[in-house]
């Protein structure tokens, strides 16, 4: 018995031009344009990363279907007003990867990976001139606005650190948390205005990328672990209550603080 054939890009193309027909197509797509667009591929994208983290190569499987469409979504759109199609976007990242890898794909040789780092910065910076971007000599220059703030955080650091901006490790780092924290405690008790304890806030969550950065620790990915944690125990201290026969919202804050503790240490006993 033969295996039915798999669908191609090339079907996955005309799955997306047929979606977007304006007589045959789905209205919902019909009515996309890029800007609504583009909350869903930030969405996908971070789907894939939760697959990833959780091991199920299942989902990722379907994830990274996902994100694809994304792709030939927007590459669609933009050949429907004549600006590029999805071969161009083939064509762009295919040229790119060669001519940021000289060393891979030409005779080009590098001492060591600080060489090479150096060179990525330097072909990177002849592409934007190449582009016509306005010259920008800032160490800092080339960090994307379009990151999500804690890792446009981290790349900033980064940069700044390759000219010797940086902290020589995590202990004077995690005595600046302290300090900003500090600060943060005396906005609160202060009844500052609330752009004060939001510029507060944002220095404490700076100095906290700053930390994981030393630590090696990825901060989205700390972030997530954390978020995943607070769910587990909050969903068992809902357990421990509704087994009971009081709901969570029936009880004080002393007794769900009771519960919260009951329900970390049985999650700490089965980790």
């Amino acid at each position: 018995m033969s295996m039915p054939a798999k669908h191609t890009l090339e079907d996955l193309l005309a799955i997306m031009r047929r979606l977007r027909d304006g007589e045959r197509g789905c209205p919902w797509d019909v009515q996309q344009d890029f800007a609504s667009i583009a909350p869903y591929t930030i969405e996908e994208a971070y789907e894939v990363v939760d697959a990833i983290d959780r091991g199920d190569f299942a989902d990722l499987r379907e994830e990274l279907g996902d994100l694809l469409l994304q792709v030939v979504f927007h590459a669609q759109m933009a050949s429907e007003q004549g600006r590029f199609d999805f071969s161009d976007v083939v064509e762009a990242i295919s040229a790119k990867l060669i001519r940021r890898h000289p060393h891979v794909f030409g005779d080009v040789h590098y001492a060591n990976l600080e060489a090479q780092k150096r060179a990525w910065d330097a072909i990177k910076a002849a592409e934007h001139a190449a582009k016509g971007t306005p010259d920008d000599a800032s160490a800092i220059a080339g960090v994307s606005p379009g990151l999500p703030e804690w890792r446009r955080a981290a790349k900033l650091q980064q940069h700044a650190a390759r000219v010797g901006f940086e902290w020589p490790d995590w202990r004077p780092v995690l005595d600046k948390l302290v300090e900003e924290t500090g600060e943060v405690r005396a906005e609160f008790e202060a009844g500052s205005d609330p752009a004060r304890l939001e510029d507060e806030i944002g220095d404490v969550l700076f100095v906290a990328v700053n930390l994981a950065r030393h630590g090696g620790v990825d901060f989205s990915r700390a972030l997530r672990h954390a978020n995943a944690k607070f769910e587990r125990r909050f969903r068992r201290m809902e357990q421990l209550a509704a087994a009971e026969g009081r709901p969570l919202a029936e009880r004080s804050l002393a007794e769900q603080e009771a519960l919260w503790q009951r329900a970390k240490q049985a999650g700490d006993a089965t980790a």
